[in-house]
């Protein structure tokens, strides 16, 4: 036996690769005894190398993620114990640093690659449990036929799903929740109660100039202040779970787009109570127009893992671009458009917010509450039938109005 060993050692000593190294295969310990004291140093060096590999990949991977996630949970620790109110603008300027933008458009890429038909149902049904989606309402229940997440987010409803409410003369235009409503008595708008944003940094300078009505902003975009009217605002949360889609909410006229390249932050009804002039950062295209009182405006604004903003009507409109504008896009859309109260205007591929802001008489009432979940048609508001056609001088002095002699 000792004979054979020792042949066996001296034919091993002959072959000329024996310092070869395959990674790959990790000798066993019995192997590794008969192996000669070069090769022994060259698998230890390899263990070594590819150690110090693995850790690199660990630390250059999951290392930043977990310093974000550290940072997250003691910033809101660190909110809790505060409890002050509105962001500071320190905080403002750390949370806009934050590359959500790029985390959005990556988010719009995922969402738009075509699933397996076998995992479409199990995804789907689980984004739905997540987010409580009601998939019996859906047109086509059949979810093999939805080819990516972003058809899904997008679904359209069986007929009579959405009953508009022709009584009212505004309805809600997506399924949401209602953040804020109320007149805009400033140029400062509540987005939520207590904390506001720039209503002239949200729309932009007005089209027309009608300075014989006032020097504000404000009073400015009125088209019928003699007549009795002021501003109003409502803004609708939608969810991840809503239906996706939006419609027009009242019979009006668009004539102009702007779309402003801002920032993707997330328009939550938590982050929307604590960070001021959210709206104006962030991504949003605006619709200026006029309905039958007046002034009317309808803004889809953009959010976080919103990977696109689609508007049927405006095939021009180009949201989430990989470099953002500093400057505002403006287009004419002239008369060709008119809506009609329920007409289907566009698609958000992930949930948003829906700010409406429009002239309307002074007996003009909502129907709703704050924190109210609405669907797409339900009344929100109208003018009350018995209305007062006089504007006296205190009503004009409180407008801000010069009463024409």
């Amino acid at each position: 036996m000792s004979i054979l060993i020792q042949r066996t050692r001296m034919l091993y000593r002959r072959i000329p690769f024996r310092n070869i190294v395959f990674v790959s295969q990790k000798p066993t310990i019995s192997s590794r005894f008969f192996l000669t004291p070069a090769v022994n140093r060259s698998l230890s060096t390899t263990k070594k190398s590819s150690n110090g590999t693995e850790w690199q990949t660990v630390l250059k991977r999951f290392l930043p993620v977990g310093i974000c996630l550290i940072a997250v949970m003691q910033w809101r620790a660190f909110r809790k114990r505060q409890k002050e109110g509105p962001a500071r603008q320190w905080e403002i300027n750390c949370y806009c640093m934050l590359p959500l933008r790029t985390v959005s458009r990556c988010w719009g890429y995922i969402a738009d690659v075509k699933l397996p038909e076998l995992l479409r149902p199990p995804v789907y049904k689980m984004y739905s449990s997540v987010f409580g989606v009601n998939i019996s309402e859906a047109e086509n229940e059949d979810l093999t036929s939805y080819p990516s997440l972003a058809d899904f987010f997008a679904r359209s409803l069986k007929n009579g799903m959405r009953q508009v409410d022709q009584s009212s003369c505004l309805v809600s235009p997506c399924d949401g929740t209602v953040l804020h409503f109320g007149t805009v008595d400033t140029e400062q708008v509540e987005q939520v109660k207590g904390v506001t944003y720039s209503l002239k940094d949200f729309l932009g300078e007005q089209v027309t100039k009608m300075q014989k009505y006032g020097s504000d902003f404000k009073t400015s975009l009125l088209h019928k202040p003699l007549e009795g009217t002021t501003l109003y605002q409502c803004v609708i949360y939608l969810a991840p779970g809503d239906y996706h889609r939006f419609h027009s909410p009242a019979e009006w006229k668009p004539t102009h787009r702007r779309h402003f390249s801002g920032q993707l932050l997330s328009v939550n009804p938590s982050i929307a109570s604590w960070l001021p002039g959210l709206f104006t950062l962030n991504e949003r295209a605006v619709y200026l127009g006029h309905w039958n009182y007046g002034f009317f405006s309808y803004t889809a604004v953009g959010a976080t893992n919103v990977g696109t903003v689609k508007v049927y009507f405006d095939k021009t409109l180009q949201t989430n671009k990989p470099y953002k504008n500093r400057t505002k896009e403006e287009i004419c859309l002239g008369n060709a458009v008119e809506l009609k109260k329920g007409d289907i205007m566009g698609e958000f591929r992930m949930g948003s917010t829906i700010v409406l802001i429009f002239e309307a008489p002074y007996n003009f009432k909502f129907s709703i509450m704050p924190g109210d979940k609405v669907k797409m048609g339900q009344g929100i508001g109208c003018v009350h039938e018995q209305q007062n056609k006089f504007v006296d001088r205190l009503t004009n002095e409180r407008i801000g109005i010069k009463t024409v002699e």
